[in-house]
């Protein structure tokens, strides 16, 4: 038993003597501490080996317990302050005279220790008698300790205790101990062999209290820096081997008392224990808690911003998936949220839309710029804790949460996305898999990473719009190919009317002349469908009557196949719009269900009313979009779904209807068809009954 608890202390303090020299950074107090744990661990050592050999001369023992509690005392000293306080001299300061005695009252037991040690032990398995002066001499260095602890503790302020008292609590009760043994020694004039065998656990017990110390206290500058990796996978690992060990004990006992059946139940049992395992050990709420455990438990700070900032940089750089995405995920994995969904600022409705979503169900709205949620947002820049906000409301006053927030399922926290003072979006992240304690070091690292995040988004929209802007220079380039092929027609029929002077009454020329100009009116044709007329000098806005428009764009459309439908719910509704140009918008749209949609299908055009709005629902059984398409390209200038489409109409009709205060909607599903809704603000004039659609 001797043997296995000084082994065990040897083991100890060499541990603690490791991490302390591993994060040494030139200070006294650092070195002095490491110095006395490697004495300690070889202290232990010896006499786990004089215990397990036999040996019969303790004089190594006994000069390492004495070096030991030389090192102990001398750190204790060194914290206290060795030197005379007042007016001495800078360059040799004087010593306390208490420190002098000390120190010779250790050099005369060491002396004394090397010279007469054939008389003395301090080995529990001799039977040699101690001498009375010898077990003084290890009460009084006991002492000695036991009032520098005591010193030292009443010395430091009441608001800096919390950082030593459990350094003097462990070296405390490592004097405490020693005197225990060495005044029992005295008085039986013999060593206890059982305070002997259990003083190595007590100095087990105590390297723990040292070392949570040194971890607190910055002026020794010996933190444990301890990678949070190695800690979470060492943990991880510990835990499992003991979950391992138990389960192995338990299907043993199985098959103890399982008689015949005994190993059957003992592999069942195993095989489904270590499933239970696998399943754990993979589950990511697990690993989230286990992370914000070791976060709180071991270390100061709840993150290592190091690696958390590397991991944000990491996920916002990755190109498997998209930055809006990204986003979201790199400020989801900051608090362990398995969902979230981002708003970004839009120029063309002065609202904040929702542009990307992550493991929560598409949400149709979007947030007012100047509505008391966003303007909170952009005065304060805090992040929003619902929670908080539900048990304490006072503290966002200011604030008036949507009505479709609360509808997200578990939504937790609010996280603003700005930029330069300026408010570009914000990001809706769901309840942690793990409890996260929302103190001011999670709301920092949520706003600075939100900031950083904001810098990513603006970069992209600024890449988008530079890319859009110089597409349309392409297709203004593409505009001048066209002009000019226009022209080289123009002149051809020019040429072919002069001739036609000449020779009209020619059955050759007249029949080449009727070739051409059907070829020209197709390659006209084709270019007009392709060109765009926005450029062209418009006519001002007038009242205009739908019903009359829209049987116009049916009529014009009456040859094509499936043959659209026109249906009148709310007769006599009239908008403001230039005429020829909301039918280009309205046409294109229609002749774009119908090129969608095969010949035994349907395109209904219905016309109704709706809260004040016009609404014009283009509906088909053509072959629909998929969502990702719809949100990422369906508005995007040249993205088609046509072989031969330039994408610019869908672009332009949403354009036009925003710009004369309308809204355009589309919803769609592959395979069973499309829906544009386009809603238009009735004149002011109108005042019919709500019909509904």
């Amino acid at each position: 038993m001797t043997t296995l608890s000084y082994a065990a202390a040897a083991l100890a303090f060499f541990f603690l003597f490791m991490l302390l020299i591993t994060s040494w950074r030139g200070r006294l107090y650092g070195l002095l501490l490491a110095i006395a744990c490697i004495i300690s661990s070889i202290w232990a050592a010896a006499i786990a080996g004089l215990s397990y050999w036999d040996y019969s001369d303790p004089l190594l023992p006994q000069i390492l317990e004495i070096l030991r509690n030389a090192a102990l005392t001398t750190f204790l000293i060194t914290l206290l302050g060795p030197f005379q306080s007042g007016k001495t001299n800078k360059t040799f300061p004087r010593i306390r005279p208490v420190v002098t005695a000390i120190a010779l009252f250790y050099l005369v037991c060491l002396v004394q220790t090397i010279t007469f040690s054939h008389t003395t032990t301090t080995s529990a398995d001799s039977d040699q008698l101690g001498s009375s002066f010898e077990f003084l001499t290890w009460v009084t260095m006991a002492i000695i300790g036991m009032i520098l602890v005591e010193q030292y503790y009443r010395n430091t302020p009441h608001e800096q205790r919390w950082g030593i008292k459990f350094i003097c609590l462990g070296i405390g009760g490592l004097f405490v101990y020693d005197f225990y043994l060495y005044s029992d020694a005295l008085l039986f004039r013999k060593i206890s062999p059982d305070i002997w065998a259990a003083r190595g656990w007590v100095n087990t017990l105590i390297v723990p209290l040292i070392a949570l110390s040194a971890a607190r206290n910055p002026k020794w500058t010996v933190g444990i820096a301890v990678s949070r990796r190695i800690l979470f996978y060492s943990t991880a690992l510990f835990g499992a081997a003991i979950y391992l060990l138990l389960m192995a004990a338990a299907g043993y006992y199985l098959r103890f008392s399982g008689g015949t059946w005994g190993a059957v139940f003992q592999l069942t049992f195993l095989f489904g224990a270590i499933v239970l395992l696998i399943t754990v050990l993979f589950s990511g709420t697990t690993r989230s808690w286990l992370k914000v455990f070791i976060s709180k438990h071991f270390f100061s700070y709840n993150y290592d911003y190091r690696e958390e900032w590397l991991r944000f940089t990491r996920t916002l750089s990755e190109e498997e998936t998209e930055l809006k995405i990204r986003v979201i995920k790199s400020l989801a994995q900051l608090v362990e949220s398995p969902a979230g969904a981002v708003w970004f600022k839009s120029e063309q409705n002065h609202a904040y839309q929702l542009i990307a979503r992550w493991n929560i169900p598409y949400i149709d709205t979007s947030v007012e710029i100047n509505s008391h949620f966003c303007r909170f947002m952009q005065e304060s820049s805090w992040v929003i804790d619902l929670y908080q906000h539900d048990s304490g409301p006072q503290q966002y006053a200011a604030m008036i949460l949507p009505d479709w927030l609360p509808t997200i399922p578990k939504a937790r926290w609010v996280v603003p996305l700005i930029l330069h003072g300026e408010l570009l979006g914000f990001v809706v992240l769901t309840e942690p898999r793990s409890t996260v304690k929302f103190d001011w070091e999670v709301r920092d690292l949520l706003k600075v990473a939100g900031s950083q995040a904001a810098s990513y988004l603006a970069q992209y929209e600024a890449t988008q719009a530079l890319s859009t802007a110089r597409q349309f220079e392409s297709f203004n380039r593409m505009s001048t190919f066209i002009v000019h092929d226009i022209k080289n027609l123009i002149a051809q029929l020019s040429l072919l009317l002069t001739n036609a002077v000449k020779h009209k009454d020619n059955p050759e020329f007249q029949q080449d002349m009727l070739d051409t100009v059907a070829l020209s009116i197709n390659k006209m044709k084709r270019l007009l469908e392709k060109l765009s007329d926005g450029g062209m000098h418009e006519e001002k806005n007038s009242l205009l009557s739908l019903d009359e428009l829209l049987q116009q764009i049916i009529e014009s459309k009456s040859f094509c196949e499936p043959r659209p439908v026109l249906n009148i719910i709310d007769p006599n509704l009239n908008i403001q719009a230039d005429p020829s140009r909301l039918e280009r918008v309205l046409g294109h749209l229609v002749q774009n269900a119908i090129e969608a949609t095969p010949k035994d299908g349907y395109v209904e055009v219905r016309l109704g009313r709706q809260s004040g709005w016009a609404v014009i629902k283009i509906k088909d059984s053509g072959h629909g979009m998929n969502e990702q398409f719809i949100r990422d390209k369906l508005f995007t200038p040249f993205e088609s779904t046509k072989t031969a489409g330039m994408g610019i109409g869908v672009f332009e009709s949403r354009e036009y209807v925003e710009q004369i205060g309308g809204k355009l909607h589309v919803s769609s599903e592959v395979s069973k068809g499309t829906v544009f809704s386009v809603m238009l603000p009735i004149a002011k004039s109108m005042q019919s009954p709500v019909t509904p659609l």
